[in-house]
C-alpha cells in the first residue's frame, strides 16, 4: 500500500505529537515528509524529537510535497493554509478550526473542487450525535466549557475586559454568548465551539459559556443538544496536555485518530 505523504505546518505541542505518531503508530501507512513553522527554533526542536531526516520547508514547498497537509499552527493562519491547499488540489486536516468561522465559504470551495477537509472532533464527544441529529431539526446547541485559569491566559476577551485571572478565588462565569463571539475572544481555547458550529447550527446560533475556577484541574466540556432527535447531553473531562495546558490531550489524540482513519477500510460511527 502506498503511504500517504503528510506535511505538518505548526511545530508546537500539537504538531510535535502528531509528528511522533506519524513516525510511530502511523508509520505503516503515513510518511512524514516535511514540517514548517514561523519559528526555526520550534522546527529544529521537533526534528530533535522525531529524527533529522525530515525536510523543513516553507508553506508553499510543504504543500507541493505533501498529499495531506496538517494545520496545527493557529487560528490566525488556518484559513490561509486551507486556501493554499484548495488552490493546489491538496487535502487538509485543520486543527485551528476557529480560524474557519466566518470563512465557511472555503469549505464550499473545497467541496466543489473535490478537496477533502478533515476536522477532528477534538476535545469533545458527541459530534457523531450532532451530525446525526442534523438530518432532522435542531432547536439548540449549548456548550459549557470549564477550564483552570492557566488554560485561559492571554485570551483577547479577558485582556479587553481587564480580567485578572490571578484574582479569581471561586467558580466564575467569564463569558456567555455565541460561538462566533467566543472564537474571537478565546481563539486558543474554544476550537470545540467552532467544531460544534460547523457540525450543527452555525456559529451565530451555537451558544457558549466559559467558566473558570482555581479549583479546576481539568478541561471540561458539557454539550446539550435538543431537537427532533430528543435531547443529547455529553460531558468530557479532559486532562490538559502536559506540554500545553491550553490544549486537551484528547484533542491531540483526535487528530491522530483522524489521520489513522484515512487508511482504514472500516469506518465506525457517523
Amino acid at each position: 500500500m502506498k503511504k500517504i505523504k503528510v506535511g505538518i505546518i505548526g511545530c508546537g505541542a500539537i504538531g510535535t505529537e502528531i509528528a511522533k505518531a506519524c513516525r510511530g503508530r502511523l508509520a505503516a501507512s503515513v510518511e512524514l515528509v516535511a514540517i514548517c513553522d514561523i519559528s526555526r527554533q520550534k522546527a529544529e526542536k521537533l526534528l530533535g524529537s522525531v529524527g533529522a531526516d525530515i525536510s523543513v520547508m516553507d508553506v508553499d514547498g510543504l504543500v507541493n510535497a505533501s498529499d495531506v497537509i496538517v494545520e496545527s499552527a493557529s487560528a490566525a493562519v488556518s484559513a490561509v493554509i486551507l486556501e493554499k491547499c484548495i488552490n493546489n488540489g491538496k487535502d487538509c486536516l485543520v486543527m485551528s478550526v476557529g480560524g474557519l468561522i466566518g470563512k465557511e465559504e472555503l469549505l464550499k470551495r473545497a467541496a466543489a473542487k473535490g478537496i477533502k477537509v478533515y476536522i477532528p472532533s477534538g476535545a469533545i464527544c458527541g459530534i457523531d450525535g450532532l451530525k446525526s441529529a442534523s438530518v432532522g431539526r435542531i432547536e439548540s446547541v449549548v456548550l459549557t466549557t470549564r477550564k483552570p485559569p492557566k488554560g485561559l491566559e492571554g485570551a483577547p476577551y479577558l485582556i479587553e475586559k481587564g480580567v485578572d485571572l490571578g484574582k479569581i478565588k471561586k467558580e466564575t462565569v467569564l463569558f456567555e454568548g455565541s460561538a462566533q463571539e467566543a472564537v474571537k475572544g478565546f481563539p486558543a481555547n474554544v476550537n470545540v465551539s467552532a467544531v460544534l458550529s460547523l457540525a450543527g447550527l452555525g456559529s451565530a446560533k451555537t451558544r457558549v459559556r466559559i467558566v473558570t475556577s482555581p479549583d479546576y484541574t481539568k478541561n471540561t466540556h458539557e454539550i446539550e443538544i435538543t431537537g427532533d432527535c430528543g435531547k443529547i447531553m455529553t460531558r468530557t473531562d479532559n486532562v490538559p496536555s502536559e506540554v500545553n495546558p491550553k490544549t486537551s490531550a484528547l484533542a491531540i489524540f483526535s487528530a491522530i485518530a483522524t489521520l489513522e482513519s484515512l487508511t482504514t477500510s472500516v469506518r465506525i460511527g457517523t
